[in-house]
Protein backbone atom coordinates (compact mmCIF):
# COMPACT_ATOMS: atom_id res chain seq x y z
CA UNK A 1 0.00 0.00 0.00
CA UNK A 2 1.59 3.22 -1.17
CA UNK A 3 1.60 6.01 1.41
CA UNK A 4 1.89 9.57 0.15
CA UNK A 5 3.52 12.01 2.56
CA UNK A 6 2.13 15.47 2.00
CA UNK A 7 3.46 18.39 4.01
CA UNK A 8 2.25 21.98 3.96
CA UNK A 9 2.66 24.96 6.21
CA UNK A 10 0.12 25.74 8.91
CA UNK A 11 -0.80 28.93 7.13
CA UNK A 12 -1.64 26.93 3.98
CA UNK A 13 -3.70 24.45 6.00
CA UNK A 14 -5.64 27.30 7.61
CA UNK A 15 -6.31 28.81 4.20
CA UNK A 16 -7.52 25.45 2.91
CA UNK A 17 -9.92 25.10 5.85
CA UNK A 18 -11.38 28.55 5.18
CA UNK A 19 -11.74 27.79 1.48
CA UNK A 20 -13.45 24.47 2.25
CA UNK A 21 -16.13 26.24 4.28
CA UNK A 22 -16.87 28.52 1.31
CA UNK A 23 -16.97 25.81 -1.38
CA UNK A 24 -20.44 25.09 -2.79
CA UNK A 25 -19.54 22.69 -5.61
CA UNK A 26 -19.73 19.07 -4.40
CA UNK A 27 -16.88 17.81 -6.60
CA UNK A 28 -14.53 20.57 -5.49
CA UNK A 29 -15.39 19.92 -1.85
CA UNK A 30 -14.50 16.23 -2.24
CA UNK A 31 -11.08 17.18 -3.65
CA UNK A 32 -10.41 19.41 -0.62
CA UNK A 33 -11.40 16.53 1.67
CA UNK A 34 -8.97 14.23 -0.15
CA UNK A 35 -6.12 16.60 0.65
CA UNK A 36 -7.12 16.90 4.32
CA UNK A 37 -7.29 13.10 4.68
CA UNK A 38 -3.83 12.70 3.18
CA UNK A 39 -2.49 15.52 5.38
CA UNK A 40 -3.72 13.57 8.42
CA UNK A 41 -1.69 10.51 7.43
CA UNK A 42 -4.21 8.40 5.53
CA UNK A 43 -3.09 6.48 2.47
CA UNK A 44 -4.74 6.81 -0.95
CA UNK A 45 -6.68 3.59 -0.42
CA UNK A 46 -7.91 4.61 3.04
CA UNK A 47 -8.93 8.04 1.75
CA UNK A 48 -10.70 6.44 -1.22
CA UNK A 49 -12.67 4.14 1.10
CA UNK A 50 -13.73 7.03 3.32
CA UNK A 51 -14.83 9.29 0.45
CA UNK A 52 -16.20 6.50 -1.78
CA UNK A 53 -13.90 7.29 -4.74
CA UNK A 54 -11.24 5.35 -6.64
CA UNK A 55 -7.69 5.35 -5.21
CA UNK A 56 -6.23 6.58 -8.50
CA UNK A 57 -8.50 9.63 -8.24
CA UNK A 58 -6.97 10.46 -4.86
CA UNK A 59 -3.46 10.06 -6.24
CA UNK A 60 -4.22 12.29 -9.22
CA UNK A 61 -5.70 15.03 -7.01
CA UNK A 62 -2.72 14.93 -4.64
CA UNK A 63 -0.30 15.17 -7.57
CA UNK A 64 -2.15 18.21 -8.95
CA UNK A 65 -2.09 19.81 -5.51
CA UNK A 66 1.68 19.30 -5.24
CA UNK A 67 2.19 20.90 -8.66
CA UNK A 68 -0.32 23.76 -8.58
CA UNK A 69 -1.30 24.17 -4.96
CA UNK A 70 -4.90 25.13 -4.14
CA UNK A 71 -5.55 26.03 -7.79
CA UNK A 72 -5.17 22.33 -8.64
CA UNK A 73 -8.27 21.54 -6.60
CA UNK A 74 -10.57 23.67 -8.73
CA UNK A 75 -12.79 22.26 -11.47
CA UNK A 76 -10.70 22.14 -14.62
CA UNK A 77 -13.60 21.57 -16.99
CA UNK A 78 -13.88 25.28 -17.58
CA UNK A 79 -11.10 24.90 -20.18
CA UNK A 80 -13.08 22.33 -22.15
CA UNK A 81 -14.80 24.97 -24.26
CA UNK A 82 -18.46 25.89 -24.47
CA UNK A 83 -20.85 23.71 -22.48
CA UNK A 84 -22.82 21.45 -24.80
CA UNK A 85 -25.83 21.46 -22.46
CA UNK A 86 -26.60 25.12 -23.08
CA UNK A 87 -30.05 26.69 -22.90
CA UNK A 88 -30.81 26.08 -26.58
CA UNK A 89 -29.89 22.38 -26.33
CA UNK A 90 -32.04 21.86 -23.24
CA UNK A 91 -35.04 23.67 -24.75
CA UNK A 92 -34.80 21.55 -27.89
CA UNK A 93 -34.45 18.37 -25.80
CA UNK A 94 -37.56 19.27 -23.80
CA UNK A 95 -39.56 19.59 -27.03
CA UNK A 96 -38.20 16.27 -28.34
CA UNK A 97 -39.01 14.32 -25.15
CA UNK A 98 -42.60 15.56 -25.18
CA UNK A 99 -43.13 13.77 -28.50
CA UNK A 100 -42.46 10.18 -29.60
CA UNK A 101 -39.55 8.78 -31.66
CA UNK A 102 -42.01 8.07 -34.47
CA UNK A 103 -42.65 11.81 -34.77
CA UNK A 104 -38.98 12.11 -35.81
CA UNK A 105 -38.92 9.24 -38.29
CA UNK A 106 -37.81 6.40 -36.00
CA UNK A 107 -39.59 3.04 -35.87
CA UNK A 108 -39.24 2.58 -32.11
CA UNK A 109 -42.26 3.90 -30.12
CA UNK A 110 -40.40 4.78 -26.89
CA UNK A 111 -37.31 6.85 -26.13
CA UNK A 112 -33.90 5.58 -25.04
CA UNK A 113 -30.92 7.77 -24.16
CA UNK A 114 -29.06 6.59 -27.26
CA UNK A 115 -32.02 7.41 -29.48
CA UNK A 116 -32.30 10.85 -27.92
CA UNK A 117 -28.60 11.41 -28.62
CA UNK A 118 -29.05 10.60 -32.31
CA UNK A 119 -32.18 12.75 -32.54
CA UNK A 120 -30.44 15.71 -30.93
CA UNK A 121 -27.55 15.33 -33.39
CA UNK A 122 -30.07 15.74 -36.20
CA UNK A 123 -31.77 18.67 -34.51
CA UNK A 124 -28.81 20.61 -33.15
CA UNK A 125 -25.66 19.07 -34.62
CA UNK A 126 -24.36 18.48 -31.08
CA UNK A 127 -23.40 14.94 -30.00
CA UNK A 128 -23.19 14.10 -26.31
CA UNK A 129 -22.45 10.90 -24.39
CA UNK A 130 -25.36 8.80 -23.10
CA UNK A 131 -24.30 9.65 -19.55
CA UNK A 132 -24.36 13.36 -20.42
CA UNK A 133 -27.86 12.83 -21.85
CA UNK A 134 -28.89 11.57 -18.42
CA UNK A 135 -27.71 14.85 -16.90
CA UNK A 136 -29.56 16.78 -19.59
CA UNK A 137 -32.78 14.88 -18.88
CA UNK A 138 -32.39 15.62 -15.18
CA UNK A 139 -31.80 19.30 -15.98
CA UNK A 140 -35.16 19.58 -17.77
CA UNK A 141 -36.81 17.46 -15.02
CA UNK A 142 -37.83 14.74 -17.45
CA UNK A 143 -38.79 11.39 -15.94
CA UNK A 144 -39.83 7.95 -17.06
CA UNK A 145 -43.45 7.01 -16.39
CA UNK A 146 -46.35 4.97 -17.63
CA UNK A 147 -48.54 6.68 -20.23
CA UNK A 148 -52.19 7.16 -19.43
CA UNK A 149 -54.50 5.23 -21.76
CA UNK A 150 -57.04 7.45 -23.48
CA UNK A 151 -59.66 6.90 -26.15
CA UNK A 152 -59.81 9.58 -28.82
CA UNK A 153 -63.03 11.60 -28.87
CA UNK A 154 -64.86 10.88 -32.17
CA UNK A 155 -66.32 14.39 -32.35
CA UNK A 156 -64.79 17.16 -34.42
CA UNK A 157 -62.67 19.52 -32.34
CA UNK A 158 -65.03 22.47 -32.98
CA UNK A 159 -68.07 20.49 -31.82
CA UNK A 160 -66.25 19.26 -28.73
CA UNK A 161 -65.11 22.78 -27.86
CA UNK A 162 -68.62 24.19 -28.25
CA UNK A 163 -70.04 21.58 -25.87
CA UNK A 164 -67.34 22.15 -23.24
CA UNK A 165 -67.76 25.93 -23.51
CA UNK A 166 -71.51 25.50 -23.03
CA UNK A 167 -70.97 23.51 -19.82
CA UNK A 168 -68.41 26.01 -18.55
CA UNK A 169 -70.79 28.89 -19.26
CA UNK A 170 -73.58 27.01 -17.49
CA UNK A 171 -71.41 26.74 -14.37
CA UNK A 172 -70.40 30.42 -14.54
CA UNK A 173 -73.93 31.78 -15.02
CA UNK A 174 -75.85 29.34 -12.81
CA UNK A 175 -78.87 31.08 -11.17
CA UNK A 176 -78.97 31.25 -7.41
CA UNK A 177 -81.91 28.85 -7.02
CA UNK A 178 -80.43 26.16 -9.27
CA UNK A 179 -77.66 23.61 -8.68
CA UNK A 180 -75.09 21.99 -10.96
CA UNK A 181 -73.59 18.54 -10.41
CA UNK A 182 -70.96 16.35 -12.05
CA UNK A 183 -72.17 12.74 -12.04
CA UNK A 184 -70.39 9.43 -12.53
CA UNK A 185 -70.32 5.83 -11.32
CA UNK A 186 -67.47 3.91 -9.74
CA UNK A 187 -66.90 0.17 -9.27
CA UNK A 188 -65.97 -1.13 -5.82
CA UNK A 189 -64.20 -4.51 -6.01
CA UNK A 190 -63.45 -6.79 -3.09
CA UNK A 191 -60.27 -7.77 -4.92
CA UNK A 192 -57.99 -4.87 -3.93
CA UNK A 193 -56.53 -2.47 -6.44
CA UNK A 194 -52.77 -3.00 -6.36
CA UNK A 195 -50.76 0.21 -5.96
CA UNK A 196 -47.38 1.53 -4.85
CA UNK A 197 -46.57 1.68 -1.14
CA UNK A 198 -43.51 2.32 1.01
CA UNK A 199 -41.81 -0.77 2.39
CA UNK A 200 -38.72 -1.70 4.32
CA UNK A 201 -35.46 -2.87 2.78
CA UNK A 202 -35.86 -6.45 1.58
CA UNK A 203 -39.56 -6.49 2.48
CA UNK A 204 -42.25 -7.68 0.06
CA UNK A 205 -45.68 -6.61 1.24
CA UNK A 206 -48.70 -8.71 0.33
CA UNK A 207 -52.17 -7.65 -0.77
CA UNK A 208 -54.59 -10.34 0.36
CA UNK A 209 -57.25 -11.31 -2.16
CA UNK A 210 -60.45 -13.21 -1.29
CA UNK A 211 -60.25 -15.50 -4.31
CA UNK A 212 -63.87 -14.93 -5.31
CA UNK A 213 -64.44 -11.28 -6.19
CA UNK A 214 -67.53 -9.33 -5.14
CA UNK A 215 -68.65 -5.99 -6.55
CA UNK A 216 -70.70 -3.00 -5.55
CA UNK A 217 -71.34 0.19 -7.47
CA UNK A 218 -71.62 3.81 -6.43
CA UNK A 219 -73.38 6.55 -8.35
CA UNK A 220 -72.29 9.99 -7.16
CA UNK A 221 -73.05 13.62 -7.89
CA UNK A 222 -70.58 16.38 -6.96
CA UNK A 223 -72.10 19.76 -6.16
CA UNK A 224 -70.09 22.34 -8.10
CA UNK A 225 -71.01 25.14 -5.71
CA UNK A 226 -70.27 23.44 -2.37
CA UNK A 227 -68.07 20.45 -3.27
CA UNK A 228 -70.40 18.10 -1.34
CA UNK A 229 -70.89 14.60 -2.74
CA UNK A 230 -74.28 12.88 -2.86
CA UNK A 231 -74.11 9.16 -3.57
CA UNK A 232 -76.10 5.93 -3.63
CA UNK A 233 -74.90 2.33 -3.71
CA UNK A 234 -76.20 -0.70 -5.54
CA UNK A 235 -75.35 -4.23 -6.57
CA UNK A 236 -75.78 -3.53 -10.29
CA UNK A 237 -74.81 -0.58 -12.47
CA UNK A 238 -78.10 0.03 -14.25
CA UNK A 239 -80.43 2.89 -15.07
CA UNK A 240 -82.23 2.24 -11.78
CA UNK A 241 -79.03 3.04 -9.88
CA UNK A 242 -78.82 6.32 -11.79
CA UNK A 243 -82.48 7.08 -11.06
CA UNK A 244 -81.89 6.35 -7.36
CA UNK A 245 -79.21 9.04 -7.42
CA UNK A 246 -81.49 11.56 -9.16
CA UNK A 247 -84.17 10.81 -6.59
CA UNK A 248 -81.64 11.30 -3.78
CA UNK A 249 -80.72 14.69 -5.25
CA UNK A 250 -84.38 15.67 -5.48
CA UNK A 251 -84.90 14.83 -1.81
CA UNK A 252 -81.60 16.43 -0.72
CA UNK A 253 -82.46 19.75 -2.44
CA UNK A 254 -86.27 20.08 -2.21
CA UNK A 255 -86.26 23.88 -2.54
CA UNK A 256 -83.97 24.05 -5.55
CA UNK A 257 -85.92 24.89 -8.69
CA UNK A 258 -83.78 22.89 -11.10
CA UNK A 259 -80.99 20.37 -10.81
CA UNK A 260 -78.49 20.38 -13.68
CA UNK A 261 -76.57 17.11 -13.90
CA UNK A 262 -73.52 16.73 -16.16
CA UNK A 263 -73.11 13.09 -17.22
CA UNK A 264 -71.00 11.06 -19.62
CA UNK A 265 -72.34 9.03 -22.51
CA UNK A 266 -72.71 5.72 -20.66
CA UNK A 267 -75.89 3.99 -21.81
CA UNK A 268 -77.63 4.01 -18.40
CA UNK A 269 -77.87 7.82 -18.61
CA UNK A 270 -79.88 7.85 -21.83
CA UNK A 271 -82.00 4.71 -21.60
CA UNK A 272 -85.74 4.54 -22.18
CA UNK A 273 -86.28 4.25 -18.43
CA UNK A 274 -84.39 7.48 -17.77
CA UNK A 275 -86.24 9.34 -20.55
CA UNK A 276 -89.54 8.21 -19.07
CA UNK A 277 -88.55 9.44 -15.60
CA UNK A 278 -87.36 12.81 -16.95
CA UNK A 279 -90.69 13.19 -18.75
CA UNK A 280 -92.62 12.06 -15.67
CA UNK A 281 -91.96 12.69 -11.99
CA UNK A 282 -88.61 14.43 -12.65
CA UNK A 283 -89.96 16.74 -15.35
CA UNK A 284 -88.89 20.34 -14.81
CA UNK A 285 -86.78 19.37 -11.80
CA UNK A 286 -83.79 17.57 -13.37
CA UNK A 287 -82.00 18.43 -16.60
CA UNK A 288 -79.17 16.31 -18.01
CA UNK A 289 -76.16 17.75 -19.84
CA UNK A 290 -73.92 15.32 -21.72
CA UNK A 291 -70.14 15.60 -21.95
CA UNK A 292 -68.43 14.88 -25.27
CA UNK A 293 -67.60 11.16 -25.66
CA UNK A 294 -64.43 9.90 -23.96
CA UNK A 295 -63.66 13.09 -22.04
CA UNK A 296 -63.25 11.94 -18.41
CA UNK A 297 -60.76 14.74 -17.70
CA UNK A 298 -63.63 17.23 -17.89
CA UNK A 299 -65.71 15.39 -15.28
CA UNK A 300 -64.69 16.85 -11.92
CA UNK A 301 -66.04 13.93 -9.91
CA UNK A 302 -63.30 11.71 -11.32
CA UNK A 303 -60.89 13.28 -8.81
CA UNK A 304 -63.15 12.17 -5.95
CA UNK A 305 -63.15 8.58 -7.18
CA UNK A 306 -59.37 8.68 -7.55
CA UNK A 307 -59.02 9.82 -3.93
CA UNK A 308 -61.48 7.12 -2.84
CA UNK A 309 -59.34 4.42 -4.38
CA UNK A 310 -56.15 5.91 -2.90
CA UNK A 311 -57.61 6.12 0.62
CA UNK A 312 -59.79 2.99 0.77
CA UNK A 313 -59.68 0.37 -1.96
CA UNK A 314 -56.00 0.28 -2.95
CA UNK A 315 -54.17 -2.60 -1.20
CA UNK A 316 -57.06 -2.87 1.28
CA UNK A 317 -57.32 -5.77 3.75
CA UNK A 318 -61.10 -6.03 4.09
CA UNK A 319 -62.22 -9.66 4.10
CA UNK A 320 -65.81 -9.01 3.04
CA UNK A 321 -67.64 -6.65 0.71
CA UNK A 322 -69.80 -5.33 3.57
CA UNK A 323 -66.71 -4.36 5.55
CA UNK A 324 -65.27 -2.66 2.47
CA UNK A 325 -68.47 -0.71 1.85
CA UNK A 326 -68.41 0.46 5.48
CA UNK A 327 -64.93 1.87 4.88
CA UNK A 328 -66.15 3.54 1.66
CA UNK A 329 -69.10 5.18 3.43
CA UNK A 330 -66.91 6.33 6.32
CA UNK A 331 -64.45 7.97 3.95
CA UNK A 332 -67.13 9.76 1.91
CA UNK A 333 -68.96 11.04 5.00
CA UNK A 334 -65.67 12.28 6.46
CA UNK A 335 -64.82 13.94 3.14
CA UNK A 336 -68.12 15.83 3.06
CA UNK A 337 -67.63 17.05 6.64
CA UNK A 338 -64.12 18.30 5.86
CA UNK A 339 -65.37 20.02 2.70
CA UNK A 340 -68.11 21.84 4.61
CA UNK A 341 -65.70 22.90 7.37
CA UNK A 342 -63.25 24.27 4.85
CA UNK A 343 -66.05 26.13 3.09
CA UNK A 344 -67.26 27.69 6.37
CA UNK A 345 -63.71 28.63 7.34
CA UNK A 346 -63.19 30.39 4.01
Amino acid sequence: MKVIVLKVRWSVKDRLQKSLRQVRDAGTKVRYLMIFNVLHGRSCHETAQVLKVHPTTVGRVVKRFEQYGEAGLQDGRGDNGQDKLDEHFLQELDQVVRKTPQDYGWKRPTWTRELLVETMVRRTGVRVHAGTMSRALAAIKARRGRPRPRVLCPWAQAKKTRRLNHLQNLSATLPRHERLFYEDEVDIHLNPKIGLDWRGFGQQKEALTPGTNAKRYLAGALDVRTGVLVWVAGERKTSYLFLDLLDALRKRYPRVRRLHVIVDNYRIHSSTIVHAALSGYLAGKVELHFLPPYCPDHNKIERVWKDLHANVTRNHRCRGINHLMQEVRYYLVKRNRQTLRQRLAA
